[in-house]
């Protein structure tokens, strides 16, 4: 009796066994490419956004406008940029480019905008300044100063009016 191997099988078997090795090549050389885009793309988010942009309509940060249809355009578009991979400094821009400077809900650093963020700085400082010279004044003030005066002794007929007062409203 011969021994013979149905060819038709084990052709077969060698097919699919081909298939699934290049099939699992094939998926773990996507699953590669599309970690490599992730990390290429920036983790830019709509909440990382938001907060830092203004609706160009009610003037309020995106975050708070809720219900303004211009509002959800805005935020359509941002999620549109994020989806392009836009690190958050293009997407700003690209807003800027879109509403103008107004949008953004922080004033840039440089030019007279910069005035937002010096004054304050500028007026905390004078404030401090001026707290410090007022206690180095009063200070100087009180250890050379004589104590207050006190009043003279009252005379007997004013201590005896003072206590029949005295007398008269407590029961």
């Amino acid at each position: 009796m011969s021994h013979r191997f149905h060819v038709p099988a084990v052709s077969t078997l060698l097919g699919l066994v081909a298939v699934f090795a290049a099939l699992s090549i094939t998926l773990s050389d996507s699953t590669q490419l599309a970690a490599a885009a992730n990390e290429s793309c920036p983790k830019t988010t709509l909440t990382d956004i938001e907060d830092e942009v203004m609706c160009p309509v009610c003037g309020t940060p995106l975050v708070l406008a809720e219900e303004a249809p211009q509002a959800k355009r805005e935020r359509a578009f941002i999620v549109d940029l994020i989806k392009q991979c836009r690190s958050k400094e293009q997407i700003k821009k690209s807003l800027v480019a879109e509403f103008g400077t107004e949008i953004l809900a922080l004033p840039e650093k440089r030019g007279f905008d910069l005035a937002a963020w010096v004054v304050p700085i500028l007026a905390l400082l004078f404030a401090a300044i001026g707290i410090a010279l007022a206690l180095i004044f009063w200070r100087r003030r009180s250890n050379g100063a004589e104590p207050p005066a006190t009043a003279p002794p009252l005379s007997k007929s004013d201590t005896d009016r003072l206590d029949d007062e005295i007398s008269r409203l407590d029961p």
